[in-house]
């Protein structure tokens, strides 16, 4: 967000109350659990999602086919079970859940903090911005050669189109 300028939906009123009616009838519709956190401000304001970000790119770098699944235990406390997504003890948490070995639990934790990590994740972020990004969700399809993005879940029959597969 930061980087493109662009604003998050909490900080606009009308925007927010859209959203948040919006994301129970996809909910509804797709037949998935969302919960909003019960403190949405802090959850995604004051706690953030970095110190998930940065875990799931230390999975990423070394465990790359958990990623997905970690991704998503990730999701689902905060999205489902309106659990944090910050400390160790849950990022740990939802690695277990996603089927991470316990030996390499503490060692992703305790890399998310690493150098090496935090530049990971910053290379991914600008590679997002250089694709003209400014919110999520976001998908980069290359298509006969070139990035074509498509924002939000509402354009997957877009990305079809351009695939060849509607």
């Amino acid at each position: 967000m930061h980087g493109s300028g662009n604003k998050p939906p909490g900080l606009v009123p009308n925007k927010f109350l859209y959203m948040t009616k919006d994301l129970q009838r996809l909910a509804s519709y797709c037949k998935v659990p969302i919960q909003a956190p019960s403190n949405p401000f802090e959850a995604m304001f004051e706690k953030g999602s970095l110190s998930a970000m940065r875990f799931v790119t230390a999975v990423e770098l070394h465990s790359p086919e958990l990623t997905e699944q970690v991704s998503r235990e990730l999701w689902r406390r905060i999205w489902s079970k309106n659990q944090d997504i910050t400390t160790p003890e849950s990022l740990k948490e939802a690695g277990e859940k996603a089927g991470l070995p316990a030996d390499q639990l503490q060692r992703l934790v305790g890399l998310a903090v690493s150098q090496e990590v935090k530049e990971k994740l910053k290379l991914m972020t600008q590679e997002a911005l250089n694709h003209k990004a400014f919110g999520f969700p976001l998908i980069v399809a290359h298509i006969d050669g070139r990035p074509e993005i498509f924002f939000g879940s509402d354009r997957f029959e877009l990305l079809a189109h351009l695939l060849g597969e509607s």
